[in-house]
């Protein structure tokens, strides 16, 4: 057994894999899980026949008001670094900060490369900000946003 506040990448992205499945379900949505672990989606979210291929993410605090999330897989093949992007394989990020225990559901179109940050506050605004608000899942699939 683990001690409280031990626990390791595989770990936290289960717990939120899980959550995610878990409020997914709570607001009516199937879902699927894909059989092993070559694909680079996570899960796949049926609304009434239009499914999105899902990519599960932990985000972290990187400033006071300001969370981030990897866009990207890491991986370590044959003792060298890789780092692989989501375009054009999953549909959408669904992103779980533990210390609000808030969801935010983010088109893959809509991220940036590599890091994704989402604020909560600042002193300016400006087009280029992310606004958490404006991504936080409330049970409803958002509309994608024209580009």
């Amino acid at each position: 057994m683990r001690c409280s506040g031990e626990t390791n990448t595989k770990d936290r992205g289960d717990e939120t894999e899980a959550k995610v499945i878990h409020k997914m379900i709570s607001h009516g949505y199937s879902v699927s899980i894909p059989f092993g672990d070559n694909d680079k989606y996570d899960l796949i979210v049926d609304d009434d026949g239009q499914l999105y291929r899902i990519q599960c993410k932990t985000a972290w605090q990187n400033k006071e008001e300001t969370i981030r999330f990897n866009t990207h897989s890491q991986t370590t093949k044959e003792g060298n670094y890789h780092e692989n992007p989501y375009h054009g394989k999953i549909d959408a990020f669904v992103v779980r900060y533990p210390r609000n225990g808030k969801t935010y559901w983010i088109y893959v179109n809509e991220a940036t490369v590599q890091k994704m940050e989402l604020r909560f506050d600042a002193k300016i605004d400006h087009p280029l900000i992310n606004w958490a608000k404006e991504y936080e899942f409330t049970g409803e699939i958002p509309p994608r946003k024209c580009a």
